[in-house]
């Protein structure tokens, strides 16, 4: 059985890389055995972009598109381009800037026919990307890491394979500010990780702004992670050494006993703060779980007997 598989493009200001992404991803779709669409994302592109995919959906029925109002994000691009896909076996998400090889999808579908649900890729290293880029992205992932139950890999990309039942189960999801990485690792399902060396652009300069990646990085942090909890900790902490301190100082004969009683006080206080903000913060995490309406569970399969009428 032929089975459909949706390549995913998000694209914004790319004219210059459409056709040669389409030339060069043609190369590794030439397979009896799956039926290929691709389908352009464009993000409310400045420039020629979108007359670029016209051109080719006029030669090539299998080239789809849409094209946003405004630019919206490329989160917001694989959004639209999932929901639009639901008829596909699989999607393939991946950049047409060439940083991403196309190269890699034989490969990919080889893993999807062993029974992996997602195939995802990975840099081998930061080679090539700007120094203070990867400083900034190997403490996102530390930090994100350390506070979430279901981790990232560093330098993970959004070019992946993706089974369409995972892809069911990413629509399921409510969220507003969509953090796809984090959304697919909290969905689960077995999954397989490919990985390449650093790729330079082949055309153009990326998008991507340190602002809209810092922006990027705190959203992915605040909807799948409890990083805001470092707040009240950090205060409980702090109140701990303020009584260790004034014990020390007291001991020492530096403080007097009023000045002891004093930083009792402030110990007291701080250490109060720590809780209630602590509290609050937890209920405020608890509220967003129910805010966002996440399925309580998501099943990969399961029995016939055991099927819900």
């Amino acid at each position: 059985m032929i089975k459909k598989i949706t390549i995913i493009i998000p694209s914004y200001n790319e004219e210059k890389n459409i056709r040669p992404f389409y030339d060069e991803v043609k190369k590794y779709i030439e397979n009896p055995n799956y039926q290929f669409s691709l389908l352009y994302i464009n993000d409310g592109s400045k420039d020629h972009t979108l007359d670029e995919v016209k051109k080719l959906a006029a030669i090539d029925k299998n080239v789809k598109y849409i094209s946003f109002s405004r630019n919206f994000g490329k989160e917001a691009g694989m959004h639209a381009g999932l929901t639009e896909s639901r008829d596909a076996d699989a999607v393939i998400i991946i950049d047409c800037d060439l940083q991403q090889p196309p190269a890699l999808i034989p490969e990919m579908l080889s893993s999807y026919e062993e029974g992996y649900k997602i195939v995802y890729t990975k840099g081998k290293t930061r080679k090539g990307e700007p120094k203070l880029r990867t400083f900034f992205a190997n403490w996102f992932y530390r930090i994100y890491n350390s506070h979430s139950d279901m981790p990232l890999d560093n330098g993970a990309k959004d070019f992946q394979l993706l089974d369409k039942v995972v892809v069911e189960a990413f629509l399921k999801l409510k969220d507003n500010y969509r953090f796809v990485k984090g959304i697919f690792s909290w969905v689960g399902y077995k999954r397989k990780c490919i990985e390449y060396d650093f790729i330079p652009r082949a055309n153009g300069k990326s998008t991507w702004s340190f602002k809209s990646l810092l922006k990027y990085a705190f959203n992915g942090m605040n909807q799948f992670s409890t990083i805001l909890m470092v707040v009240p900790i950090t205060v409980i902490i702090t109140s701990i050494l303020l009584l260790i301190s004034d014990i020390l100082l007291f001991v020492f004969q530096i403080f007097t006993i009023s000045e002891f009683i004093l930083g009792g006080y402030v110990f007291l206080g701080v250490f109060l703060l720590g809780i209630v903000s602590y509290s609050i913060f937890y209920l405020l995490y608890q509220m967003r779980r129910q805010v966002l309406d996440r399925p309580i569970y998501l099943i990969e399969e399961m029995s016939e007997e055991a099927t819900v009428e």
